[in-house]
């Protein structure tokens, strides 16, 4: 039986403590309820260097901590922020960085493929997937058609999405050389999910 290690706690830990460093990066755009933060890199950065197991803990860490109240988010906190207007893509964060942990511990090496799927599986699981949920609830919060929710909570928001991707990959293929997820999480071998 695997048992989680204290070293992938602590790890799940300070990439949690990424993503709230990084949501205190804020661009609020006058049309949208939903603003520009850095948050989606910190998500593809944890389900790359931590695994699935780790990378969602990191980043429910985070989803809970919020729910009870911690002013992570921004200096926001409390379940209206998890009910809110963006609430539908945090719920989506844990699921994202496991998605991304489980596809990128089938990448080796550091050639044209790595990169290529490193960044597929940051830009569908990282980005993608958190309209997935975020959208349709940014509609129903906001009482929106889906088709408004769409042009004010996504579409705006593809391009520096892909740039994140682009940036999560160029960090993240290098570095998970030397440091790959069962070294950085203390475990002799990843989580098979």
């Amino acid at each position: 039986m695997k048992f989680i290690s204290i070293r992938g706690l602590t790890m799940s830990a300070l990439f949690a403590a990424l993503l709230v460093v990084f949501s205190f990066v804020r661009i609020q755009i006058g049309f949208s309820p939903v603003p520009i933060t850095l948050q989606a890199l910190a998500v593809m950065l944890a389900g790359a260097f931590l695994g699935p197991l780790y990378g969602c803990i990191s980043m429910l860490l985070v989803v809970i901590l919020t729910a009870l109240g911690l002013p992570l988010l921004g200096g926001s906190g409390g379940m209206a922020v998890l009910l809110g207007k963006t609430g539908g893509f945090v719920w989506m964060w844990p699921v994202s960085a496991l998605l991304i942990g489980w596809a990128l511990q089938r990448v080796k090496g550091i050639g044209a493929t790595a990169y290529i799927v490193t960044f597929l599986a940051a830009e569908l699981f990282g980005s993608l997937l958190v309209y997935v949920s975020g959208v349709p609830w940014l509609a129903h919060v906001a009482q929106i058609p889906f088709a408004k929710a769409m042009a004010l909570g996504c579409y705006p928001f593809l391009i520096g999405d892909a740039v994140k991707a682009v940036v999560a990959t160029l960090v993240a293929v290098p570095i998970r050389q030397v440091y790959t997820s069962q070294r950085l999480s203390g475990d002799s071998q990843v989580a098979k999910l």
